[in-house]
């Protein structure tokens, strides 16, 4: 496909029904970065990843139908607010999700998917793909884990997770006819990197404010923490959000993209922003004190997730290498013992820094080439294929 069809193209717009949605994942985000602040242990965070892992299939889902179909049409808008009703019950049982609300957990999540999936069913029959899997394997399963004690329903939960997470790869071949509106899809997993990042900001602020009056050091924590989340907006907004638009647009088989760039990409990305946002709530807790290993591994392991994800996302997209953004994430990285033993300010200073840096040297060379033709001078293939 040429970019002059892609051009041609009518964009599908994102709803105010869509954006009302999301209101409720703000809150699901909200609920695991404190779950994880509160059990930052090697299993809290295994607990945090099986638990977010249902409620972004759940958004996910619900995103690839608006996108297949009209969401302003009375029974699919209703559809939609069903499923926000279910995101919102599994956000209010994720503190306590693997104590007493374990159940409502699971039933929430299956609920959501009945209701997303009980439409193909009845216009396709039992076929299997994403949705039948949630409804007759991925739902029961985590009904069972969550009749069980802890450890056992953290086993039975990660499988379930994972088989949900394998479903695009399984089904690749029946699933590769799909085509979907690529501004559309793009702009939808870009509202949910906002969402994380801002869950960030209220982390920061909140950090704050529990510390009670605003002394100068707590306000340049503040500050700089806030840098370092507009570096990661620009990081992912400048370039990538077009660039994920353009790969939807022009790739021959489009579930390749949602696939590995969207669905598994983006929980890389937006699992990295809550990590980091749990590492800015102790760095603004308690900014002149040493940051430590814990929150600077959150601060700039999480960070150094982010930049390294981009490497990633562009090879699978357009078989580039992101060298820039995997330098900064091996920056990053070694910047981590160091920053841990230093003041939490000099840490997110150091941070925000090397973000700066990436966004000013890519800035400047996108600008001075432009990222469509970088791209095709560094692959010329691409060139004239795009021809």
């Amino acid at each position: 496909m040429s970019e002059e069809t892609e051009q041609e193209q009518p964009e599908k717009r994102v709803s105010w029904a869509e954006l009302f949605f999301d209101l409720v994942f703000v809150f699901a985000v909200t609920e695991v970065s404190s779950r994880l602040t509160e059990d930052h242990r090697g299993l809290g965070l295994v607990r945090a990843l099986v638990l977010f892992v249902p409620v972004f299939w759940v958004w996910v889902g619900t995103s690839l139908q608006a996108n297949l179909r009209d969401v302003n049409r009375p029974a699919l808008r209703l559809s939609v607010f069903g499923v926000a009703l279910s995101g919102l019950f599994m956000a209010l049982a994720i503190p306590y999700a693997f104590g007493s609300r374990g159940l409502l957990f699971a039933l929430a999540y299956w609920a959501g998917r009945l209701l997303l999936g009980l439409p193909l069913l009845r216009r396709y029959g039992l076929v299997w793909n994403p949705y039948t899997v949630s409804i007759l394997l991925t739902g029961p399963l985590l009904t069972v884990g969550g009749l069980l004690p802890s450890h056992g329903r953290l086993a039975v939960w990660a499988v379930a997770a994972l088989l949900d997470l394998s479903t695009p790869t399984l089904f690749r071949k029946r699933l590769s006819g799909f085509r979907y509106d690529a501004s559309h899809l793009a702009e939808r997993f870009g509202s949910f990197v906002l969402i994380a990042l801002g869950e960030s900001v209220v982390t920061i602020g909140a950090a704050a404010e529990a510390r009670g009056p605003l002394d100068v050091s707590t306000g340049f924590a503040v500050a700089l923490a806030f840098a370092a989340c507009c570096g990661l907006w620009w990081v992912y907004f400048q370039f990538a959000a077009d660039a994920v638009r353009h790969a939807l647009a022009t790739a021959q088989v489009q579930l390749d993209i949602t696939r590995s760039v969207l669905s598994y990409g983006h929980l890389s990305f937006i699992a990295s922003i809550i990590t980091v946002a749990v590492g800015m709530r102790g760095a603004v807790t308690r900014p002149t004190a040493d940051l430590g290993f814990s929150a600077a591994g959150f601060l700039f392991g999480g960070s150094a997730l982010f930049l390294a994800t981009f490497g990633y996302t562009r090879w699978r997209m357009f078989r580039l290498m992101s060298w820039t953004r995997l330098t900064a994430a091996s920056a990053v990285l070694v910047l981590l013992p160091l920053a841990a033993v230093l003041p939490s300010v000099a840490g997110i200073a150091a941070l925000a820094t090397v973000l700066a840096v990436l966004n000013v040297i890519e800035y400047a060379r996108v600008e001075h080439i432009g990222w469509r033709a970088l791209l095709d001078a560094r692959s010329p293939a691409r060139a004239v294929s795009s021809r």
